[in-house]
This record gives C-alpha cells, sequence and structure tokens, in this order.
C-alpha cells in the first residue's frame, strides 16, 4: 500500500478498462476501411477464377448473401447484434476480437 508502487487513485476506484458505449469516429473509420478490404479481396478473387474461367461455391454464395460495405446500413456496420442486452444490439467494439470477425447479417427484424 505505501512505498513506490502504491496504486493510483483510479486504480483503487472500481473499473480499470472503461470501453465507451459507442465507437469514436476513428474506430468507424477503421471499421469502414476493414471491411471494404474484405470486399475488394472477394472482387479480387472473383475476377481472377473468371479469366481461369473457374468459379467457388464459396466466393458465389459469399457475394449472394452477404452485403456489401456500400449497401450496409451504419447500424450492422458499427453494432452486432446480442441477445442479452436492451435494444438487442451492442457496439461492434465491446466484442471480443471484433477487428478479425466479419458480422454483417444479422438476425432479421434486429
Amino acid at each position: 500500500m505505501f512505498g513506490a508502487f502504491r496504486p493510483s487513485q483510479p486504480l483503487l476506484g472500481g473499473l480499470l478498462w472503461k470501453i465507451p458505449w459507442r465507437m469514436s469516429a476513428p474506430q468507424k473509420y477503421r471499421q469502414r476501411k476493414r471491411l471494404q478490404r474484405i470486399d475488394r479481396l472477394v472482387n479480387c478473387v472473383d475476377n481472377a477464377l473468371k479469366k481461369q474461367g473457374m468459379t467457388v461455391a464459396a466466393i458465389e454464395e459469399w457475394k449472394a448473401s452477404m452485403p456489401t460495405e456500400a449497401e450496409m446500413e451504419p447500424r450492422d456496420k458499427y453494432t452486432i447484434f446480442a441477445r442479452n442486452e436492451r435494444g438487442y444490439r451492442k457496439g461492434g467494439h465491446k466484442v471480443p476480437k471484433w477487428t478479425r470477425v466479419s458480422q454483417r447479417v444479422n438476425p432479421p427484424g434486429f
């Protein structure tokens, strides 16, 4: 408690890692860029396969079921369906590994 390594007042006050309830503007910008990069990658692979005269079922399914970043509503870009939350949505940045997980489709009506 005393000495060189005593805890500071904020550390004694409760929750240490405070996550804001909504994303900041830079987080939203980076999220949009991540979605656009995925769209470009899928498009590039699809075009390359078409030049070879081939198709892959997984890419065709992705293009049929997943909206592009431009087609998505803002609430789908930045929030994720969570059945335990009040209003059934929570900020995407509150999900573990949210920069690596792609969640574009939510249950209908939510």
